[in-house]
């Protein structure tokens, strides 16, 4: 017998290694084998046994009489074709190390049956042979089966699901009636769609029940509280905004994770709405959405109400449904010149123009930027209009020319040929004329235009075309008013 390995008790008792390892041996233990098949070190079957449960269990009384059949044949032979290479590695591990590792392959018996066995293989010392000791995996690849059929349900039933939910959306986002999803524990706005948004400027994140009338906030609640008790309540009429125009509210209980949420429709008082312009719409929001430059609609706090498909492409997202809700202050990322600064200037000279500044897109390209933004009201504005221009579109041409290079570096030349003060004086006049080939290219030749960008009266713009040869030249013109 080897000395890393004895045999304690029989085949069914307990093996032992080195170092205490029973791990083969104390399987073996947790219930009598199935099948016991005792090889010579060949891998050749003397001799074959089933347990009476075994038996039992495949309705195969004399299935222990026909597998002597088996005496006299190579194990691999027994199994299925892929089982062979497997028999022949546990032969070949307990040969050299005593024990094999348990591995699962199809027995073959001779009435013709096929069941899923997993075997181990025991070296018995010196010339005795080996001892194959199989436990049967039939109810462990039923079990398999039908947790791989229950897993397919499953996932039919998660697409069916999604499925559901992408109709919901679809009919949520279409729905030409306002409707709100607000938490029931805090009426904090989790969802709105476009026609909420348009017609209340409410946006995710804000609390509904500010937005009511004050006398008409512990109504409302009352109702809600009776929607969570019945699951029905008549709707009411609530006054909402700024304008406190009059909407119908009916509202439903609905579950929604982490907790339960109340869906709120929303329709005009008397079916008209409130404050609705006699003309058509939809004009106006089709030119604001085919502008060639980004277009924002922002309130107070700088949460996007509106934003147009320029907009969109600035920063690098595919709907409006990304931004809405959002503070424009997310894409503004040049330190001084972020959305704070941006309104404090609206707040103080009532609109801005040219403000310098980077957009920071989702998809991490930046681009630099020119603002302009106006108030709704000279005083205490509560939206505003954002017009936001790609300023490395218009500069670009001319600026990748190097003419201020090729300036510099002929004064650069002259140095020690000419005096400091008169290589200032021409480095001075390189920049000026440079600057003011940049304004008349931003503002496509108009002098007044170009005038305004460098911060100068047109007097002091004239003056400084005719010095630098400028004045007559073509592509400027003055503006209508001059």
């Amino acid at each position: 017998m080897p000395e890393d390995t004895r045999l304690i008790g029989g085949p069914h008792r307990e093996t032992r290694k080195p170092g205490g390892d029973t791990t083969v041996m104390s399987r073996l233990n947790a219930g009598e084998p199935d099948v016991t098949l005792i090889l010579d070190l060949d891998g050749v079957i003397r001799d074959a046994s089933l347990s009476v449960a075994f038996s039992g269990a495949v309705s195969a009384a004399s299935l222990g009489e026909a597998m002597r059949d088996w005496v006299g044949r190579p194990w691999a032979d027994t199994v299925g074709e892929v089982g062979g290479d497997a028999v022949r590695r546990m032969i070949e591990d307990a040969r050299a190390i005593g024990v094999s590792a348990f591995r699962q392959v199809t027995q073959r018996f001779p009435s013709g049956l096929e069941l899923p066995i997993e075997y181990t293989t025991v070296r018995l010392g010196g010339k005795a042979g080996l001892i194959a000791i199989g436990k049967n995996l039939q109810a462990v690849a039923e079990l398999q089966s039908r947790l791989i059929a229950a897993q397919h349900a499953r996932e039919q039933d998660y697409w069916k699901l999604r499925e559901i939910e992408t109709r919901s959306r679809l009919l949520f986002d279409a729905s030409n009636e306002a409707v709100l999803l607000v938490k029931a524990e805090n009426l904090r706005i989790v969802e709105a769609n476009p026609a909420a948004i348009r017609a209340l400027g409410l946006a995710p994140g804000w609390e509904f029940l500010r937005e009511i009338a004050p006398k008409q906030q512990e109504p409302f609640q009352a109702m809600l509280l009776r929607v969570r008790q019945q699951g029905r309540a008549p709707g009411m009429m609530v006054h909402i905004g700024p304008n406190r125009d009059p909407w119908v509210v009916r509202a439903s209980l609905m579950a929604a994770g982490p907790g339960p949420a109340f869906l709120l429709q929303l329709s005009p008082a008397g079916g008209v709405q409130p404050d609705a312009p006699q003309a058509p719409a939809l004009p106006f929001e089709d030119i604001i959405d085919r502008l060639p430059e980004g277009f924002v609609l922002i309130d107070h706090q700088g949460v996007i109400r509106r934003a147009n498909r320029a907009f969109l492409d600035l920063v690098q997202l595919g709907g409006t449904g990304s931004v809405v809700g959002e503070r424009l202050g997310r894409w503004l990322s040049r330190p001084g010149a972020n959305l704070t600064v941006l309104l404090a200037n609206v707040h103080r000279h009532g609109a801005v123009r040219m403000f310098s500044t980077t957009i920071q897109g989702e998809l991490g390209i930046d681009t630099d930027v020119e603002v302009a933004a106006v108030g709704n009201a000279d005083s205490k504005p509560q939206y505003f209009g954002v017009l936001i221009r790609d300023a490395s579109r218009g500069a670009s041409s001319l600026e990748g020319e190097g003419h201020l290079r090729t300036a510099l570096n002929a004064i650069t030349e002259q140095i020690g040929k000419s005096p400091l003060l008169e290589l200032v004086r021409k480095t001075s006049a390189a920049v000026e004329r440079h600057c003011i080939e940049i304004a008349l290219l931003r503002s496509d030749g108009n002098r007044t235009a170009a005038a305004e960008l460098l911060g100068l009266s047109r007097q002091s713009l004239y003056a400084k075309l005719n010095r630098y040869g400028f004045d007559g030249a073509p592509g400027t013109h003055a503006d209508d008013s001059e």
